[in-house]
């Protein structure tokens, strides 16, 4: 028979709070058409459990997480992470999803959280080869550890007379709940984020926040929100209730209103105040620029564009373009720059988002006496932080430019 059929190495790390050391494994034969609640419980047996109403959890390496529908749901609401589309565990093939040299977590019971650490192997194998039969189910062929293990072998390649390997310096990642790392979880696209808005295109959006980091872009995601439920509902209301969330954790300035709105659009139900179409990176650019260029500018509250006050005078834009807010005063909201006061918030904010310690206090200090901005927009470059800045800024500008709206009895349609 053809070699068709993964093979699995599961090891156990951990749980109840301590790390087992050497790890003991089992190594599965798993067949084409067996889903992951099907190596769920094949692991379940091989290491010995007997209650089995607690909940079992796949995470693989790009962060996507497969459960049951239920728990599936709840965590697709999370405030923290990247955006995730849970995978039924009952439903998707191991095969379909993982191939080989796949790394990827299985936990069981969340509260004493038994870790494993899964491994595709790089070659497939037969189960008549190494199993003598063809099992309905994944079924472990080789195996060691203290499970007890039939052979009494401590690790995979333990002949009885080598000494027990040493012990790693630190615990594995996953244990310390650091795995998958930060650097594994992309970064979100604006450019792709943006496009897909112009283009009105929900399976694109959806396909541009899934799987993202998009803590530092709440505003700029929860805008396309809209335009993803009116097109693919389904699929959009848990992404929502996600935004949601982590907006009203994040608490950041306009996030409150945003939020309101996204609740107000899951409920089906009308936006209070006037509902006007704006170019959100136009007012904010307009209240936010450099007030040595211009004062300020006027929002068309029939259109929702954004106009720089030069707009209004011919001189600068010509006679046929210059628009007359003097003629349809009713139609003009005018909208005035605000101080720079903000910027300096910005730095210190993102400043303090940091989670690592010494890079933290750098840019703090950065942000101290004359020609703060310029220490800190080299520091920010120099830690490759440049993208990231740019989204978290963006975010916090166009969330002021929510709350001059609302102050003005305006939501944003």
């Amino acid at each position: 028979m053809a070699r068709t059929w993964l093979s699995v190495t599961v090891e156990l790390l951990g749980g109840r709070g301590e790390e087992l050391w050497p790890w003991p494994g089992r190594i599965f034969a798993v067949g084409p058409s067996h889903t992951f609640m099907d190596l769920a419980d094949a692991i379940n047996d091989a290491f010995a459990r007997w209650d089995r109403s607690h909940l079992s959890v796949f995470t693989l390496a790009d962060g996507r997480v497969i459960t049951d529908e239920e728990t599936g749901a709840e965590m697709a609401g999370s405030i923290r992470g990247p955006i995730i589309a849970p995978i039924d565990i009952a439903a998707a093939k191991v095969a379909r999803t993982v191939g080989p040299g796949a790394e990827f977590q299985f936990t069981f019971d969340l509260g004493d959280a038994w870790m494993h650490r899964c491994v595709v192997g790089e070659a497939k194998v037969d189960p008549l080869e190494v199993l003598g039969i063809r099992p309905d189910a994944p079924l472990p062929y080789w195996g060691w550890g203290s499970i007890p293990d039939q052979y009494g072998r401590r690790w995979s390649t333990d002949d009885g007379e080598s000494r027990v390997p040493g012990r790693p310096g630190r615990p594995h990642p996953m244990l310390l709940h650091a795995w998958p790392a930060e650097v594994q979880v992309p970064g979100l696209d604006l450019s792709e984020l943006r496009g897909a808005m112009a283009a009105a295109d929900a399976s694109r959006f959806l396909a541009a926040v899934t799987g993202h980091d998009i803590d530092d872009a709440l505003q700029q995601v929860g805008a396309g929100i809209p335009m993803a439920l009116e097109q693919r509902r389904r699929d959009t209301q848990p992404v929502a209730v996600s935004v949601i969330n982590r907006l009203t954790w994040r608490g950041g300035p306009g996030d409150r209103l945003l939020a309101e709105d996204l609740l107000a659009g899951l409920r089906r139900e009308p936006l209070t105040g006037r509902v006007v179409p704006v170019e959100m990176d136009m007012l904010s650019t307009v209240l936010e620029g450099d007030p040595e260029l211009s004062t300020g500018g006027y929002l068309d509250l029939r259109t929702g564009q954004v106009y720089d006050e030069t707009a209004t005078d011919p001189m600068m834009v010509g006679e046929d373009a210059a628009i007359d807010i003097e003629e349809e005063p009713e139609r003009w909201l005018r909208v005035d720059r605000t101080g720079s006061r903000n910027g300096w918030r910005d730095m210190a904010a993102f400043a303090e988002r940091q989670h690592d310690e010494a890079l933290r206090e750098r840019l703090e200090r950065a942000t101290e006496g004359k020609g703060a901005f310029y220490r800190f927009r080299d520091l920010v470059h120099g830690e490759n932080l440049g993208q990231q800045w740019h989204a978290f800024s963006t975010d916090r500008q166009i969330g002021r430019a929510r709350e001059f709206l609302a102050e003005n009895g305006i939501r944003v349609g």
